[in-house]
């Protein structure tokens, strides 16, 4: 039997928890040296400063919409009441179809994350780190499956690791700086020139997938106190401490580490930089710090994502056994089982980039995209009185967001065929499903 899930016990830190944890999980540690190297004057902490940029634009969006419509899934609610009954229908089938083969390709990368990390500490054969990977995220689901006010009191402590540990990370390097960080163009180098955009455009793939996670609480509307206010306050906060303290950390590394020694493949140079400071304990120290805030993450990602085949399944818009909820836990189960489960395997077949590019080549048109125009659509129809939380400077941020990830969809190459192979395959799903209910009927 279905329940409506509205039982609001998460409040504004324990939201904002929740969003911060997500956000920084694994992504800034493994991608860092990816963004450095696709930089031959220096300039990469303006890949780290776009990808700020596209969160706050799509913030806006999230928070107009999350305040209005505090329900659990999120998106899906938001494209089910945005293009009206039969688009609506549709776009939202869509976006919960492309979710329940995203998601879990974020728990691989996370937990694909983790077990590359753990190879600091000890050595693993590449199907050793396979296994971790996979393991890990059984544990997710295993700690995942009980009340939510218990989790979110775990969020809250989790949280607090994330935020101690990388301003250890920058305090470290800010103490023992030997190196400027250049900011602007020298001599013949330009913004305005193809290679520092084609850079940007590599680059910023890594750092947006870094700041995903600011809209969780979106997916867990039904369960947060007073949304109206706490949903937006969440996300805007979560944005400004984790765009700050990426900054200050990459500044703080990098006045240590020339930026010239980065190689792409390096995937301990944070423990290698805790290490060249304070010795081999304070690198593994660190590395089990990042470990923990990569299984942090994974909790909170897995919590949110839960939520939204079990939205659409009881809106009749999915499979009928996801609006299942545990008979005394009252959290939507099977929902979790089949994330678990498929997010096990991807992190077992798959590597770390093609996870990576895959996410965001799936989600920027059905689900990015397709919410900036939805708002604009509920502007043009219901106008903006009565909305709780009102964009800045409409319609601008829709613009900005729009361009950039379109921008980002063609930066991922050939994966963005691959989303759109995978949004098409839904397509076909939808009216299948749709004709075979009408001939029941």
């Amino acid at each position: 039997m279905s329940l409506p899930l509205t039982n609001r016990k998460i409040n504004l830190v324990q939201a904002t928890s929740i969003n911060m944890i997500d956000m920084v999980g694994i992504g800034p540690f493994i991608v860092m040296p990816f963004v450095v190297a696709q930089f031959n004057n220096g300039l990469f902490i303006w890949a780290w400063i776009f990808g700020a940029v596209t969160a706050f634009a799509d913030a806006m969006i999230w928070s107009e919409l999350g305040a209005k419509y505090p329900l659990a899934g999120g998106t899906y609610n938001f494209h089910r009441i945005a293009f009206g009954e039969r688009g609506g229908r549709f776009m939202s089938f869509l976006f919960v179809w492309q979710t329940s083969i995203q998601a879990p390709l974020v728990m691989a990368s996370a937990s694909i994350g983790f077990s590359q990390h753990l190879t600091y500490i000890i050595h693993l054969t590449d199907w050793q780190q396979r296994t971790i990977s996979g393991g890990l995220v059984i544990l997710v689901f295993l700690l995942l499956y009980r009340k939510i006010e218990t989790i979110g009191k775990i969020s809250v402590a989790l949280g607090s690791v994330v935020v101690l540990t990388i301003l250890w990370i920058i305090i470290s390097g800010l103490t023992h700086r030997q190196h400027s960080l250049q900011l602007l163009p020298s001599g013949t180098e330009s913004f305005f020139s193809y290679a520092f955009w084609a850079a940007i455009g590599q680059a910023s793939v890594k750092t947006v997938y870094a700041y995903l996670g600011y809209y969780n609480v979106c997916h867990l509307g039904g369960e947060i106190k007073n949304p109206a206010k706490n949903i937006p306050r969440s996300i805007f906060i979560s944005i400004a401490g984790i765009a700050i303290l990426y900054l200050l950390m990459n500044i703080s590394i990098m006045g240590v580490i020339p930026w010239q020694s980065i190689n792409k493949d390096d995937k301990h140079l944070v423990s290698s930089f805790m290490e060249q400071l304070y010795g081999h304990q304070a690198g593994i120290i660190i590395t089990g710090l990042i470990l923990l805030i990569a299984f942090s993450s994974l909790f909170a990602l897995v919590l949110g994502y839960s939520r939204v085949p079990y939205a659409a399944a009881v809106d009749g818009n999915f499979f009928r056994i996801f609006a299942k909820v545990h008979p005394t836990k009252n959290f939507p189960y099977i929902s979790l089982i089949f994330l678990c489960a498929l997010g096990f395997v991807f992190s077992l077949l798959l590597r770390l980039d093609e996870a990576i590019k895959s996410i965001l080549a799936i989600r920027i048109i059905v689900q990015f995209v397709a919410q900036a125009v939805g708002i604009v659509l509920l502007r043009k129809s219901l106008g903006a009185k009565d909305l709780p939380f009102k964009m800045w400077l409409f319609p601008v941020p829709v613009i900005i967001s729009v361009a950039i990830w379109l921008f980002l969809f063609i930066s991922t190459g050939w994966f963005a065929l691959w989303g759109s192979l995978i949004a098409l395959a839904g397509v076909c799903v939808y009216f299948i499903l749709k004709s075979i209910k009408e001939n029941k009927i």
